[in-house]
C-alpha cells in the first residue's frame, strides 16, 4: 500500500512538472509585438530588445513613411532574430465601426473586396521577403478587423501565413487556440507593475501572453512609456528560466506542432 501510495504521488508530481513546463520547457511564454511601423520601434524598441537579447515580432504596414524610409534598419531588425510580420499595405480598417473616425474613404475595409485585401496582403509579404528572404510569415488584423462588409477573409489568406493575431484580450492555451484567432493584450498607458501583473498571471496559469504595442515612448495615441515597457522587459530577462520569449511565428510553429503531436498520440 505505501508502494502504490508513492508511485501515485510520484506520477502526479511528474504530471504537473510537464505542466508547468509546457511552453518550450518553460512555465509561460510571452510574445511581444508592435504594430504599425513606426519610428520609435527603431529607436526606442529594438536596442532595448537587443540589450537583453530578447526578441520582438513588428508587424509592419509597408506604406508606412517609417518603413519605406528606413528600409535598411528594418531589414538589420530582421537579421537580428527579430520577427517581420504583416501588417497590410496601407493599414485598413471598417469605417462603418463606432469610434473610426480616424478611417479615410480611400482605405476604408468596408468598401474594399476580399479580393483587393488579399491582393494588398500578398504584396506586403513579396515586400517583406524581399528583406528578410522568408517565406514562412505571421499576420497582425489590423484594427482587428476581420471582415469585408459581412465576409470574413480570413480564410482567403489561410494559406499564405502561418497565425495571426487579434485583438481580444486573452491567456492563449497550447493546443486548444485557433492560430488565425490569438488574442492579445492592447497596451495603452499601462505602468510596469500592471505589465508585469499580466504576466505573472500567464505564469500561474501556464499560458502564453501575447503584448500588442503601438506607440513606446510616443508617436501614437496607443502609447506606454519608456520606463513601463523597459521594467516589462527586464522582469522577463529576470525570469528567462521560467520564461520563454519567442517570437510570434516561433510560438505559432510550437502550437501548431504541439497540436499535431496531440493528435497522432490520440489515434
Amino acid at each position: 500500500m505505501h508502494l502504490k501510495r508513492t508511485l501515485t504521488f510520484l506520477l502526479c508530481l511528474c504530471s504537473l512538472s510537464v505542466f508547468a513546463q509546457q511552453w518550450n520547457k518553460k512555465q509561460a511564454a510571452v510574445v511581444l509585438t508592435y504594430d504599425d511601423a513606426l519610428n520609435v520601434h527603431l529607436d526606442n524598441v529594438v536596442p532595448a530588445l537587443n540589450s537583453l537579447k530578447l526578441k520582438g515580432s513588428f508587424y509592419l504596414t509597408a506604406s508606412s513613411p517609417a518603413f519605406t524610409n528606413r528600409l535598411k534598419e528594418w531589414e538589420k531588425v530582421a537579421a537580428g532574430k527579430h520577427e517581420l510580420g504583416n501588417h497590410t499595405l496601407y493599414h485598413p480598417c471598417d469605417g462603418s465601426m463606432p469610434g473610426r473616425s480616424f478611417v479615410t474613404p480611400d482605405y476604408d475595409l468596408s468598401s474594399y473586396s476580399v479580393r483587393r485585401i488579399s491582393d494588398e496582403i500578398r504584396m506586403t509579404n513579396t515586400v517583406l521577403q524581399a528583406l528578410d528572404g522568408k517565406t514562412e510569415r505571421t499576420f497582425a488584423y489590423p484594427c482587428g478587423d476581420t471582415k469585408v462588409g459581412d465576409i470574413s477573409y480570413v480564410d482567403a489568406i489561410r494559406k499564405d501565413f502561418v497565425a495571426a493575431r487579434g485583438v481580444h484580450s486573452e491567456m492563449v492555451q497550447d493546443k486548444s487556440t485557433d492560430l488565425f484567432h490569438i488574442g492579445s493584450f492592447v497596451v495603452n498607458g499601462q505602468t510596469g507593475d500592471e505589465l508585469i501583473a499580466l504576466v505573472k498571471q500567464a505564469m500561474e496559469t501556464n499560458s502564453m501572453i501575447v503584448f500588442l504595442f503601438h506607440g513606446v515612448g510616443g508617436e501614437h495615441a496607443l502609447n506606454v512609456s519608456l520606463e513601463a515597457h523597459n521594467e516589462l522587459l527586464r522582469f522577463i530577462k529576470a525570469n528567462e528560466k521560467k520564461l520563454w520569449n519567442p517570437t510570434f511565428v516561433e510560438a505559432a510553429n510550437f502550437m501548431k506542432a504541439s497540436a499535431l503531436s496531440a493528435a497522432t498520440t490520440t489515434k
